[in-house]
């Protein structure tokens, strides 16, 4: 446990920019850091004094690395707010100011803080963003850099939040897939576990004074019921104990090369997740191309952020094969994960001179599979689902009053 201070409230009075008097409530972790606040807004402040007096310390328990990290969706709301302010003429660290004070994920506030206070000191942008790259994704700093290279940061801004927004709307669709599936599963196992732990047991009470012999399936349920209190605490433990490994290791590289290509292959679900990874890569090398971002810098970026092993290492290929002068279609026609229609599509793009258009083209393309297989898999499932409920649970009940049917057969 920790404790962390969080940013007092300070009452100022001064003078801004126009010359005009002004007042007005901030929020900072200190008196310097307030100043800096004021400085940032053009405010020469004449008296400044903490809210509610004395020491005013305000102080929130956190347990160190359970801070919930900024969604795509804050970064997207982050992004636009600072593209529209800088499209109005607005300084970048006057804007990072304003953006600070209006974000509520304490761990984006204080990333945001601490960039603020590094581009004040005449560090760009994209390279003090670059120092958190556990908050702030690598294809933002890179799109980030080529505004700040090209002199469009509003719009390279605006790219940034277009393409988190877009990544926002596929996760959506995904879970929206496998929410009932996963709901209905979890609802058998609790209504399986239910039934073993609190009726398998009265059956099995009435049965031993019944004295007759169990059929086999009647037995294996009584059998299961039996080891219920010893088998539960163990799957929990197990349970637990997986969670927090694959929390940890989910991402390195050993986990991925073995999981990511199951992913791509396992029945029903292998190809969605692989029209899903396409949608990532096409989207997101648009978005770096349409920038400016080289074309091997591009290919690197994607693919660290294509979230499959497989894409990331089929694009250390294609990197080679354009390194070398070969066109992109065909160095990605080599690869086996890749479409004819998205090499053709690249092929015509890089012809016309246009593949950053071709690309966003073919992103919505794959886009709009991902939704149309998505509620297809969801109609399928559900009936599915429900069938597999419905036959676990008739079967348990079956398997109990079997042996009354046998006693009630024999009177």
């Amino acid at each position: 446990m920790a404790t962390k201070v969080k940013p007092a409230q300070w009452a100022y009075k001064g003078l801004d920019s126009s010359g005009k008097k002004t007042k007005g409530v901030l929020e900072a972790p200190s008196e310097a850091h307030a100043v800096q606040q004021l400085k940032a807004r053009g405010v020469v402040p004449d008296t400044l004094s903490r809210k509610g007096g004395g020491t005013g310390l305000q102080q929130e328990i956190t347990i160190p690395g359970l801070e919930r990290a900024p969604s795509l969706k804050d970064l997207a709301l982050l992004t636009r707010q600072l593209a529209t302010m800088v499209n109005a003429g607005v300084s970048i660290l006057r804007a990072l100011t304003i953006v600070t004070s209006q974000t509520d994920n304490a761990k984006l506030r204080r990333t945001l803080e601490e960039t603020a206070s590094k581009v004040e000191g005449g560090t760009a942008l994209s390279v003090a963003l670059e120092e958190f790259p556990r908050v702030i994704p690598p294809i933002m700093v890179h799109l980030i850099r080529a505004g700040e290279t090209g002199g469009f940061l509003d719009r390279s801004l605006l790219m940034v939040a277009d393409n988190f927004e877009a990544e926002t709307k596929l996760r959506s669709k995904v879970k929206a897939a496998l929410t009932y599936p996963v709901v209905v599963l979890i609802i058998a196992l609790v209504a399986v576990a239910a039934m073993l732990i609190f009726i398998v047991p009265v059956f099995d009470a009435m049965f031993r004074d019944l004295g007759s012999e169990l059929p086999a399936v009647t037995q294996l349920l009584v059998n299961m019921s039996n080891a219920m209190p010893v088998a539960v605490p163990i799957i929990v433990v197990v349970a637990v104990a997986f969670s927090i490994w694959w929390g940890m290791n989910k991402n390195t590289e050993a986990v991925r090369r073995v999981v990511d290509p199951m992913k791509l292959k396992v029945p029903v679900f292998g190809q969605l997740n692989t029209k899903i990874a396409l949608t990532r890569f096409t989207r997101n090398f648009s978005t770096m191309l349409a920038s400016g971002v080289p074309i091997l810098q591009s290919l690197a970026i994607v693919g660290a952020t294509s979230g499959n092993y497989v894409v990331t290492s089929s694009l250390q290929g294609v990197q080679e094969g354009v390194r070398q002068g070969r066109p992109i279609a065909e160095s990605l026609a080599e690869v086996e994960i890749f479409p004819e229609m998205l090499i053709q599509m690249v092929g015509i793009g890089e012809e016309s001179g246009a593949i950053d258009t071709m690309l966003e083209k073919t992103a919505d393309f794959y886009d709009d599979e991902v939704e149309t297989m998505s509620s297809q898999l969801t109609a399928m499932l559900e009936p599915l689902m429900i069938v597999f409920m419905g036959a676990l649970l008739g079967f348990m009940i079956l398997a109990l009053y079997m042996p009354m049917f046998m006693v009630f057969q024999a009177i």
